[in-house]
């Protein structure tokens, strides 16, 4: 019996360790797919080769030019969603939220449909940055009125509803403009489909510094939002700040989402669902709950790519619909599941 009190806490210890190398591995598989398959299959020899000995092959340029940027914002983009989806379901307590939630999805749309009408914008570089900045804005409106709903900071009921309203708000700008100007029309059409296609390397570097600081804030917030999970009245006597909790966790959810969907456009249902695959893996402690998440949402973002690239070969199917098509049943579930909120 000794024996095995004293092998249990090893293995219990160890298993967060094993969880992670397991979702690093998935990580790894999903990148050697989304370098490899697509509309030209290219051999895993053929990518070592374009990749550190480069001779000038159509194969070489596949890889660099068009596989690897692919890739990487992908892996930028599934990261960033799967721990902004942990970071809203822990803030507001809601196992149906998604980072949208807090208007970050409609105030990047409608920023870069103005820079498109307005400054007459039509590269990908200019629409990012005007789409963290109207992610921000919005975030910080939301924030704002949900501080005015009650003293104490902004409760998750307040910040549901603010979000929900500015991102109606939002919305139907957006659809105004939209309707009244073509070419922002058929620009945001393909921009709110989602896709990680037709980027170069400098889109991900672009985003890069966002999510790294969105990373640290998540992680920094963790311990706090451990405290939040066991009430506020519980978090405020084991000396927690709440407000300045939740204006971190906020800011970390908006630098991240803001980024992914900047970037890549609105990729629905990630934040979504890795976060409750990721919580049957690690448990309610966010300390492990958001890598995990992170992990998750970069396989499962990639992987969603990869069969978009396969279903409808010679095309291909953008990675917004193949995430639609493969969220829209989990959800339909989890709602099933979810016992309602009583307020």
């Amino acid at each position: 019996m000794a024996a095995v009190a004293v092998e249990r806490p090893r293995d219990l210890r160890a298993r967060p360790v094993l969880v992670l190398i397991g979702l690093a591995l998935a990580v790894l598989a999903s990148v050697v797919l989304s370098v490899t398959i697509g509309a030209k299959p290219v051999s895993p020899g053929d990518v070592w080769q374009a990749l550190w000995s480069p001779s000038g092959q159509e194969s070489d340029v596949i890889v660099r030019s068009l596989r690897v940027p692919r890739t990487a914002l992908g892996l930028l983009a599934g990261l960033a969603l799967g721990v902004a989806g942990a970071l809203m379901q822990g803030h507001t307590r809601n196992p149906l939220a998604d980072p949208g939630l807090l208007g970050v999805t409609q105030g990047a749309a409608f920023a870069m449909v103005l820079s498109i009408v307005v400054f007459r914008l039509s590269g990908v570089y200019g629409h990012i940055w005007f789409g963290l900045a109207g992610a921000l804005i919005a975030s910080a409106a939301v924030f704002a009125i949900g501080l005015a709903g009650g003293r104490g900071g902004p409760s998750p009921v307040t910040l549901a509803l603010a979000g929900t309203a500015v991102s109606a708000f939002l919305y139907a700008l957006t659809s105004t403009i939209v309707l009244l100007d073509q070419q922002a029309m058929d620009m945001f059409r393909f921009w709110q489909v989602g896709s990680i296609a037709g980027r170069d390397a400098a889109v991900a570097g672009q985003v890069l510094p966002f999510v790294v600081a969105g990373l640290v804030l998540a992680m920094a917030n963790a311990p706090g939002l451990n405290a939040l999970a066991l009430g506020e009245d519980v978090a405020r006597a084991l000396g927690q700040n709440i407000a300045l909790t939740r204006a971190a966790g906020i800011a970390a959810i908006t630098l991240l989402t803001g980024a992914a969907v900047a970037a890549c456009g609105a990729l629905a249902f990630v934040g979504l669902i890795v976060p409750h695959l990721a919580r049957a893996l690690s448990g309610p402690d966010h300390r492990r709950l958001l890598p995990y998440s992170g992990l998750a949402g970069a396989a499962l973002l990639l992987l969603a790519d990869v069969i978009g690239r396969v279903v409808a070969r010679p095309g291909e199917l953008e990675v917004g619909v193949v995430l639609a098509l493969l969220g829209a049943p989990f959800f339909v579930a989890l709602v099933r599941r979810t016992r309602p909120v009583r307020l």
